[in-house]
């Protein structure tokens, strides 16, 4: 099995790379199952803080590879959605933040792929006006429904009816009218897309990571409940922050005007 994901730490953050860049580093059966190993990795990696996930060339994810999918049968395309859907949402439910950096097409299981994360981040056009991540759930056109969650994650970031516009209708989107939507937080020049996901990593990482794992948890597991059940979680949560030597190291921190050594304890 050829390498189809790389993975490097910089300091305490992970940068993962889908690297098939000669059929657009479109999902398929080995990036699938390397990608299960390099989460595995992270779940059980207390050093790292952040995660990045990115594309090799022109394409962050161009979608799930066709060739694959299209000889499944009803008990084929089960087993792919549902394998392909566990994995998106063991990202979504790893406890460090995590940013997509599209640097090109993400469609299909690639725009999925990239609704796993907490953040995403995408490359504008180049000085020529080419280029640049473009957005899409185009699967209605291919005779199938978006597979891997994207009929539960793009409402929930973009509201139910621009959703349903966009996933009727196959339509492809650039990097500025996802960001007007709400799918994409910020849009870099493409050459400048991964120093802004580096940048905005470091500004995670700086802080206490228990208490960033618990915000994370808070909101995520808030956004699952009724506005009172999502207060009692931070209540809790904040509770728990008090028993962590990073708390005490925080807040002596800023009593002594020096800057905090937070140890992830």
């Amino acid at each position: 099995m050829s390498q189809t994901v790389r993975f490097e730490k910089q300091d305490s953050i992970a940068i993962v790379t889908i690297d098939r860049p000669e059929a657009l580093n479109a999902l398929n059966g080995d990036v699938i199952a390397e990608l299960e190993q390099v989460v595995t990795a992270l779940e059980n990696d207390r050093d790292v803080r952040c995660l990045i996930l990115t594309g090799e060339g022109r394409s962050f994810v161009a979608g799930a590879d066709i060739g694959e999918q299209y000889p499944l049968d009803l008990d084929g395309g089960r087993r792919w959605g549902r394998r392909g859907s566990a994995l998106f949402r063991r990202i979504e439910k790893l406890e460090i933040p995590t940013i997509a950096a599209v640097n090109g097409f993400a469609l299909g299981g690639g725009c999925e792929l990239a609704m796993s994360c907490d953040i995403i981040l995408a490359a504008g056009p180049n000085a020529e006006g080419k280029g640049g991540a473009k957005f899409g759930q185009p699967e209605v056109g291919l005779g199938i429904t978006p597979g891997f969650s994207g009929t539960q994650r793009l409402p929930r970031r973009v509201g139910v009816a621009k959703a349903k516009e966009l996933i009727f209708s196959g339509r492809m989107i650039k990097a500025d009218e996802a960001k007007e939507i709400g799918l994409v937080n910020a849009v870099y020049a493409p050459e400048a897309l991964m120093d802004g996901a580096l940048e905005m990593a470091k500004s995670f990482t700086k802080n206490a990571p228990i208490a960033v794992k618990y915000a994370k948890a808070c909101i995520d597991r808030g956004m699952q409940m009724d506005i009172d059940g999502g207060i009692a979680v931070e209540n809790e949560l904040f509770a728990m922050c008090f028993a962590t030597a990073d708390q005490k190291e925080g807040m002596g921190a800023f009593l002594e005007k020096r800057p905090a050594a937070f140890r992830n304890k």
